[in-house]
Parts: structure tokens; C-alpha cells; sequence
């Protein structure tokens, strides 16, 4: 049985006035996941509904950090699905944390360098508060990921990153 909100299939679908008008009802809750815990916040950002997104980020009771059951932000799902305007939305509030790891510890950057999304593997490695090295639960980094999906510009943007010691030759 299907367990998605009104809210929830509106903002699935990009449906923004709707996804507005819900908002103005009393009893809807913004930031309620469905049964893996994903938040109508979570699913625009991985369907890549810009307008949705702002719409939701307008609302105090959305939590941008939220993350679905398997640990995935909405962040995460900006990243994965390469949707460089709503990663840049959300990278842009202060309460963000862009190297928030995953149940498995895939970061919003392993999640872009692993589907070869080279924007957004920019945008986050022009962050202090992104670790390029983080590895997930298996060791992997995202120069890992990059290299086994042959993704060679998200390579050469990591593998400066991924550099540990100096060229003596």
C-alpha cells in the first residue's frame, strides 16, 4: 500500500502550484517521509523540480539535512541525479552539510563522481567543508567510483584532491 502524502505525489510529479496550495493547508506537513523516510524535500531534489524546491526551502519546518532511511539527503540525490541548479539551491543555506555520508558513507560527492556528474563534482570540491578523500563504508573514495564508471573528467578533477604524496621526479 502506498504510504506518499498528497504533498509527497505533488512534489513527485513537479506539480509547483499544487505543491503551493497544499502548503497553505493547516494540517500538511512539509517535511513527513513516506515509508523509506523520504521527504517531499528528498524527492525534488533527486526528480530535480527546481521550482518545488524553492517553494520547500521557503518553509522554516522543512529540515534541508534530512535524510531518507538509507541515509541519502536531499543533497545527495541533487548530486546523484547531476541537477546542478537545485545542488547550487541547496549548497547555498547555511544550515547545509554537503559531506553528510550515507548509511553506506557515499557523500554527495561520491554520489556525483560515481553517475559522472562533472558540475556538481565542481561545486562541491570548491567547499572547505567537503572532504574529496572521504571514503564510504567499503574504503571506496570518489576518485574510486569516478575511475571504475570511466569518468574521466570527474578523474582529473579528483585525483589532484586524491594526491598524497609529492611528484619527485
Amino acid at each position: 500500500m502506498w504510504k506518499n502524502t498528497p504533498l509527497w505525489w505533488a512534489v513527485s510529479n513537479g506539480h509547483a502550484d499544487v505543491v503551493e496550495m497544499l502548503l497553505g493547508v493547516d494540517d500538511i506537513n512539509p517535511d513527513k517521509g513516506n515509508r523509506f523516510g523520504q521527504t517531499p524535500l528528498w524527492c525534488a531534489a533527486s526528480r530535480g523540480h527546481l521550482r518545488v524546491v524553492k517553494i520547500l526551502l521557503r518553509r522554516s519546518d522543512v529540515n534541508i539535512n534530512e535524510p531518507s532511511l538509507s541515509g541519502k539527503t536531499p543533497l545527495a540525490c541533487a548530486a546523484q541525479g547531476g541537477h546542478e541548479d537545485v545542488a547550487k539551491m541547496l549548497l547555498e543555506r547555511g544550515e547545509i552539510n554537503p559531506d553528510k555520508p550515507s548509511r553506506e558513507g557515499l557523500t554527495p560527492l561520491a554520489y556525483a563522481a560515481r553517475a559522472g556528474h562533472e558540475g556538481v563534482v565542481k561545486m562541491l570540491l570548491g567547499r572547505s567543508d567537503v572532504n574529496p578523500k572521504s571514503p564510504d563504508i567499503n574504503g571506496r573514495t570518489p576518485l574510486w567510483w569516478a575511475s571504475l564508471r570511466g569518468h574521466a573528467g570527474v578523474v582529473a578533477l579528483l585525483e589532484p584532491a586524491e594526491s598524497t604524496t609529492p611528484n619527485t621526479t
